[in-house]
């Protein structure tokens, strides 16, 4: 369960689609800051994490998706669909890049003999109508008043559209890296965050991922490398940032037993040396 509070919690934190047995789930996260409560990406899993911290789908209000990979958009309709079903009733927007319109789109078309369905049969109210997608950009793009959202691009090809996320709200900041090779310019982003929230890789594990997926060549590895950042680079970027603490989020690899805890800390330890949390399915950060 949840604390009360601020704090954010790392529903799914494996970096990739792919799931397998014993592995951890994609990428999604749930932060409560100043009384908001936002969904960060919401891949396979999102929703039986949301429920294990004890949320009541019904009151999802605002979800944003950093970029359109599959491990943090996959289960956005399901999440919204089950929501629904479990009594959602007020409008959700959701902020992504372009193309998630389509995705929505296209997701209540697939389902519409059900939608429809349960709009005549069980008299709920149209979930079509519910949904309000808008578009992420850069600089400031969301204030209700208490909370405020800046955007920023960083670099993840071959994508063009993949966003860093920072939250403020009564004096706190927490960003979210998103998928992004190591970017310098994150440090002025992050600037003093109460919390910085980074994708991390670890170079030793990556040939043996790449082997374990077996339906790929040469170009996964390649992608990985260019498109990703190294626990040590995350810890680079959070001891210029000067924030108060990381946390490694999207572990690549994430469910490879030959690498623990520990790997992770040891990446990290030389270069920064504030608090750290090590990403895991469930895992509460208070803020």
């Amino acid at each position: 369960m949840t604390p009360n509070g601020d704090y954010v919690a790392l529903l799914g934190t494996k970096g990739g689609p792919a799931i397998r047995p014993g592995s951890t789930n994609p990428t999604s996260s749930l932060l409560s800051l100043a009384n908001q409560t936002v969904i960060v990406d919401c891949g396979l899993g999102v929703t039986r994490g949301l429920v294990d911290q004890g949320m009541s789908l019904k009151d999802i209000s605002l979800i944003f998706i950093t970029h359109l990979h599959s491990d943090h958009y996959l289960e956005l309709g399901p999440l919204l669909h089950t929501a629904w079903t479990a009594g959602l009733k007020t409008p959700v927007t959701i902020y992504g890049p372009e193309g998630l319109s389509r995705y929505c789109i296209h997701f209540f078309e697939s389902m519409r003999d059900d939608i429809d369905l349960r709009i005549e049969d069980e008299g709920r109210p149209d979930l079509r109508d519910l949904v309000v997608v808008k578009a992420i950009h850069e600089g400031p793009f969301f204030d209700n008043g208490t909370l405020q959202v800046r955007g920023m691009l960083n670099e993840h090809p071959p994508l063009k559209e993949s966003y860093a996320l920072a939250f403020e709200a009564k004096g706190r900041r927490i960003v979210f890296s998103g998928d992004t090779a190591y970017l310098p310019a994150l440090a002025d982003f992050a600037r003093n965050a109460d919390l910085l929230i980074h994708e991390a890789m670890l170079r030793e594990g990556i040939e043996a991922l790449v082997a374990r997926v077996g339906n790929g060549d040469d170009r996964l590895l390649k992608h990985l490398l260019r498109s990703h950042t190294t626990a040590a680079d995350a810890a680079r970027l959070a001891r210029d940032a000067n924030v108060k603490a990381l946390a490694l989020h999207h572990l690549i690899p994430s469910d490879d037993p030959d690498f623990q805890e520990e790997h992770w800390q040891r990446a990290v330890s030389s270069v920064f040396d504030g608090p750290l949390h090590v990403g895991r399915d469930g895992l509460v950060i208070s803020i």
